[in-house]
């Protein structure tokens, strides 16, 4: 088995488990294979508790990330966890963390049943074909536990939760207006509002609060929402003037609700750690897949709603920015469903989950849902859902709404009550397969998990595993600079008023200023041979210190802030540090952006990747892991397309070789009863010969001994056709080695160690270096 599970992996396919016969109800030796690209259709996993979804599921996100197809898991129930617990070399101590609670509760020692465990384990993989080969290559796969809300995990920040999505969002208005309906109910779901999208004040309110915002490319955090309730960029909304349609006294006791969420101490934890940032949840730097788990079941209801729907946008935002694709590029799994996609009510999170079934298979990009009870899947997305895995089911109403999703029938040879049938007498572990990539229908049985289920974790234990990465994590934290000494602030100096000068707000009252130079820049590469024009814009920013005697680009910073939108008159009781010399040298500052531009010209390059071989280049502002993806993504069709050439060409041959041997077959099987017959009737002549009423005659003896001489040549035919029919069976073997060979080579051929890539960069004209604003900028010293 183990080397047809190598083909099987190469050849792009996920290996659940075993064919059940239906009528015994045994695992046969029929392995249970499913092409991941068909997963791009989607998939339910249906059945009461204890029916075994969570080890479907589990065994489904092995085989992706086997596969390098990086899964996000949603885990509203703590399950999922489970996949950080392998060890390929199954030693007790890896185990005795996770079974001293189950030892305490049967009164037995931990060391002994970590060794049991171990033990159990060890056997379960190996006796389905498995081994700590493949154990290793699914522990490789950098799997994370994500706490929103909690510093349990690893914390999430969702301070850029009101990012503006993507121009392929908000350049379409189907996409675009989904996009702001769940964001809104989900920021209400936090507050605890169910909102009418056509009624409710604070639905219309903060709709058109984010609209305007993003329309103008704008992005927004939670603190910035705040303060547009209270004083929106708009005036008017619809027809009626904003002070009529929603006061400001209401609109301020509005905002006081989200104040209090934010300032609640339980809300920092939402604050803090790693960002939404879907390509490194999905990805590491070298492109390969990762798994990211996002455990939910710390929070209550509306926390829940409010991170799912957040989530839910931030991925349909990446799966926007790919390429269309026809194989399976990731996977996003929701191990329980019920609350966020219900058939009747419409929660926030439900808007972009119909969004992913109907869309996502376009990108490549597969949903995988789980559930208890089918009620709580919507009807409309059991129409996208291509693939089924129904366990056990509990109550007849559950059964009849599955049959129905399934159209009434599974296949012809199988009726309504044959289905309920078996749905209602599954056994743990089993399930009914249907899929629109199949014909008719399968039972099967899953495979053992190369993670030990140890059943949902803990905060304690969720904080144990992911203790070294958090620690990792914070000693790369650089060190924040200490603030600079506040001696020597005094007035405001006097500039020529050619020489533009602005004032950032203080929000700290201390108002000590600090002189920095910033500039807006714009900087354009042509490449006519690659076909084209990329524009970089970015703002720098450098401190002035006394003792410079010209501005020293070299130390400049890179910050995007609208300096110029900032005061330009010094405020009444401010403090200054000192300028430079050079400044009050340099009226409206043209020396220092000439000095800015040959920096620029001397410094800045623009980044590519490429690999030769497949003649692919990165984008510009594509990062190397990006553009891995991309690679790895174009290898993987190009060995798709092999391996279906390949096949197709060995099936062709396969096919003849069988031919043969069948009609070796027939041929020996008509040469072994002509030679009975033969030799019945030789027996026949020889005693009616010898035996004959009058004694012999010459003819008979004769007759007889012709016949016995056909019953010779007939011995050496059926001899030369049992020769060719193993001659023919060796062919079949060698053929079958041969392809094994074959797709190695394949696998080998278009692996990423044979497709280097590597950096190169451009440069501009010096006359494509554009300093667009420059000014003095005072900034507070907090």
């Amino acid at each position: 088995m183990n080397n047809l599970k190598s083909i099987y992996e190469k050849a792009g396919l996920f290996y659940l488990g075993k064919d059940v016969d239906p009528d015994s109800m045994e695992p046969t030796d029929i392995l249970t294979l499913l092409k991941n690209k068909n997963f791009t259709t989607h998939a339910a996993i249906i059945g009461m508790t204890g029916s075994g979804k969570t080890g479907l599921g589990i065994d489904l996100l092995e085989e992706a990330a086997i596969d390098n197809i990086p899964s996000i898991v949603i885990d509203p129930k703590g399950d999922m966890g489970d996949l950080c617990l392998t060890d390929p070399q199954f030693r007790p101590e890896s185990f005795l963390p996770w079974v001293e609670e189950e030892a305490k509760s049967k009164g037995e020692a931990p060391e002994t049943l970590a060794q049991e465990t171990a033990k159990t384990w060890k056997e379960g993989i190996e006796s389905w074909g498995q081994d700590s080969e493949r154990v290793a290559r699914f522990q490789a796969v950098p799997k994370h536990i994500y706490t929103p809300g909690s510093q349990a995990g690893i914390p999430v920040n969702i301070v850029s939760s009101l990012e503006a999505p993507p121009a392929e969002i908000l350049e379409d208005a189907d996409s675009l207006s989904a996009y702001i309906k769940s964001t809104v109910s989900g920021l209400l779901a936090l507050l605890g509002i169910e909102a009418d999208p056509l009624e409710s004040k604070e639905y219309i309110l903060l709709s058109q609060v984010i609209m305007h915002a993003w329309g103008t490319g704008e992005s927004l955090n939670l603190e910035g929402l705040i303060g547009r309730i209270i004083n929106p960029s708009f005036k008017k909304i619809g027809v009626l003037p904003l002070e009529s349609f929603y006061p400001e006294k209401e609109r301020f006791a509005f905002a006081t609700r989200f104040n209090a969420v934010i300032a609640s101490p339980g809300f920092v934890n939402w604050l803090s750690g790693e960002a939404l940032d879907m390509q490194k949840l999905l990805y590491d730097g070298e492109g390969r897949a990762k798994i990211a788990i996002f455990t939910i079941s710390h929070l209550s209801d509306d926390e829940r709603m409010f991170f799912v729907t957040l989530l839910l946008n931030k991925y349909i935002a990446w799966m926007r920015r790919q390429s269309g694709s026809t194989r399976l590029r990731t996977l996003l799994y929701m191990d329980e469903i019920y609350g966020f996609f219900p058939p009747v009510k419409n929660p926030p999170s439900k808007e972009p989950m119909i969004t992913l079934l109907k869309q996502a298979r376009a990108y490549g990009v597969g949903i995988v849902l789980s559930t208890q009870n089918p009620v709580d899947l919507d009807y409309k997305g059991l129409a996208n859902i291509g693939t089924w895995f129904i366990g056990r089911l509990q109550t007849r109403q559950d059964i009849d709404r599955v049959i129905d999703g399934l159209g009434g029938k599974a296949d012809e040879q199988m009726s309504r009550e044959a289905i309920a049938k078996y749905l209602a007498n599954l056994p743990k572990r089993t399930f009914f397969l249907k899929s629109a990539h199949l014909e008719g229908i399968r039972l099967f049985t899953t495979r053992w998990a190369m993670s030990y289920l140890k059943g949902p974790l803990t905060r304690k234990e969720i904080s144990a595993l992911m203790q070294a990465y958090k620690e990792e994590s914070e000693t790369s934290v650089k060190p924040t600079a200490a603030a600079p000494s506040t001696d020597g602030y005094g007035p405001a100096p006097v500039l020529p008023t050619s020489t533009p000068q602005h004032f950032e707000p203080d929000p700290s009252g201390t108002l000590r200023f600090s002189p920095w130079l910033a500039a807006h820049c714009r900087v354009e590469f042509h490449d006519q041979s690659r076909g084209f024009d990329h524009t970089l814009a970015e703002t720098d920013w450098l401190r002035l210190e006394p003792e410079m005697s010209a501005p020293n680009w070299e130390e400049k910073e890179s910050e995007e802030l609208p300096f110029e939108r900032w005061p330009v008159k010094a405020p009444a009781q401010g403090r200054f540090a000192p300028l430079p010399g050079f400044i009050s040298q340099d009226p409206g500052l043209k020396k220092s952006a000439r000095a800015l531009q040959n920096e620029l010209y001397q410094t800045l390059r623009l980044t590519l990747y490429r690999n030769r071989r497949l003649k692919m280049e990165s984008k510009p502002g594509e990062s190397r892991s990006d553009f891995l993806v991309r690679v790895r993504d174009r290898l993987d069709e190009l060995k798709e397309e092999a391996l279906e050439k390949l096949k197709e060409r060995y099936a062709a041959k396969e096919e003849r070789l069988k031919d043969r041997l069948r009609r070796t077959q027939e041929q020996i099987e008509k040469e072994k009863a002509d030679r009975t017959s033969s030799l019945i009737s030789v027996g026949a002549s020889i005693l009616g010969a010898l035996f004959g009423g009058r004694g012999p005659s010459a003819s008979k003896i004769g007759t007889a001994i012709n016949r016995s001489g056909r019953v010779l040549k007939e011995g050496g035919d059926l001899s030369r056709a049992q020769q060719r029919f193993q001659e023919l069976q060796n062919k079949l073997e060698d053929l079958e080695a041969e392809l094994e060979e074959k797709i190695d080579a394949i696998d080998e051929e278009y692996s990423l160690e044979n497709y280097p890539v590597e950096e190169f960069s451009l440069r501009p004209k010096k006359s494509d270096i554009h300093i667009e604003t420059i000014a003095l900028v005072w900034r507070p010293e907090l």
